[in-house]
Formats: structure tokens, sequence, C-alpha cells
């Protein structure tokens, strides 16, 4: 087994035994935590009552954290004409229709969110077994495939977060990052549960909200009080 460096044993124990504790605490932990030499992101972790295998109980949804990710999205859009022109003009990184199929089949996908215009979903089809398994598939429900490319664009550059529920019922995402002040953190966080939590299926019984857990990208996870991160 190979040892753990200085930084990664005094984190461990840091929160070694600390269960359920208040998200202020958990977001003060998690900054103090971040000694990476880079910005790491603060990510979240949330166990929910559901098996995504049914389609009356599958998560999905986006909120728009109000201090942002902090984070360069770059965004690729499928479109044609006019609608290219304003996905340009609104700051997309890629814009394309078959050239752009082509560069994703190559192998080559250079960007974080993916949009396209409703007809072009035809074309986007064709590559669903690349992008379906990185989350990058357009998709209606999240405002991804819409004649408003340049809102979706916008809005994907302003610190809206895609969530999805994984196979054991698991919504993962960024948050922010460990240099953003502590306040805003807990507002982006709480903003992330409460979207997720209204986003709860009509299939969902029992508990839906069973856990929720905080890490950095480097650092050890914490588990946090519920109810402290729903505000209730």
């Amino acid at each position: 087994m190979a040892k753990l460096g200085k930084r990664t044993r005094a984190a461990r124990e840091a929160v070694a035994g600390k269960r359920e504790i208040p998200l202020d605490e958990a977001v003060s932990l998690i900054k103090s935590n971040a000694n990476a030499k880079f910005d790491e992101t603060v990510e979240i972790a949330m166990n929910l009552g559901v098996d995504p295998r049914h389609a009356d109980q599958m998560v999905r949804g986006k909120v728009t954290l109000p201090n942002g990710t902090g984070k360069d999205v770059r965004v690729a859009v499928f479109a044609r004409g006019p609608k290219a022109e304003e996905a340009t003009e609104a700051g997309a990184d890629i814009v394309g229709a078959e050239d752009l199929m082509e560069t994703i089949q190559s192998g080559k996908i250079e960007f974080d969110r993916c949009i396209a215009t409703p007809d072009m979903m035809p074309l986007v089809g064709r590559l669903g077994k690349i992008l379906g398994p990185r989350n990058l598939m357009p998709n209606p429900k999240v405002g991804t495939v819409t004649m408003d490319v340049a809102q979706a664009v916008q809005s994907a550059k302003g610190g809206e977060v895609q969530f999805k529920a994984e196979k054991a019922g698991v919504v993962h995402a960024g948050v922010g990052k460990a240099s953003f002040e502590a306040q805003k953190l807990a507002e982006n966080i709480r903003a992330f549960v409460d979207a997720v939590s209204k986003a709860k299926p009509s299939g969902a019984k029992g508990t839906y909200l069973k856990k929720v857990s905080l890490s950095s990208t480097m650092g050890p996870g914490v588990s946090v009080d519920l109810t402290s991160a729903t505000g209730n």
C-alpha cells in the first residue's frame, strides 16, 4: 500500500469521526483541507432514495448557482445558418453540423456542454454512444435541445449546472471552487440541494434525500447535516 503524504494524512485526520456536521462547519473543513497546488473544485454527492432504472424514479434537472461554478465551461452547439451565427455571437466555443459530428466521432471532444437545435437531433442522435456515457447528450428536459441557443449558451457559461441520478441513485456535481468565500459556497450548495429536492420524481417512495456529502478534488469527504443543507 502506498504511503500517504503529510497533507493527505492531515486532511483525513481533520475529518475523522465527523458525521453529519452543519453545512457551515463542513464548508470550512473542506476549504481548510484543500491544499493542492491548484484551485480545487468543491464537489457534492447526494444519495437519493430512488432507482433510476425505473423511468418514474429518474432524477434529472438543472440549476443556476447564485455564485457561479468558478469553471470556464466550453460549449459546443449543433446548428446551421442564422442559429449557428446566434450561437457564435452568444459565446459558443464550437459551432457546427456534420463537421462537428465528424470531429466528435474521431474522438476529439473539447467541450463540457453540448447544445442542439431540434432539427439537428437526427444528426446528433448518431453520437449517442459517445455523448451519452459522458452525460453530454443534448436533452430538451434540461434545455439543451432548443431554438433559443443564445440563452442556452449564456446559461451554460453563467453558472448553470446539470444533474442526473446515476445507477445507485447518487447525484454528483461541482458547486464552486475552494477559493470561494465560505458563504458563497454555502449558498451554492443550498441552491443545488433545493433544486434536487424539487426534482423528486413521482415514483420515489420513502425517504428521498438520504445523505449529502462534500469534498474537494483532492480532499476527503465529509457528510453534512441534511437540515442545515436544505435550509429547513
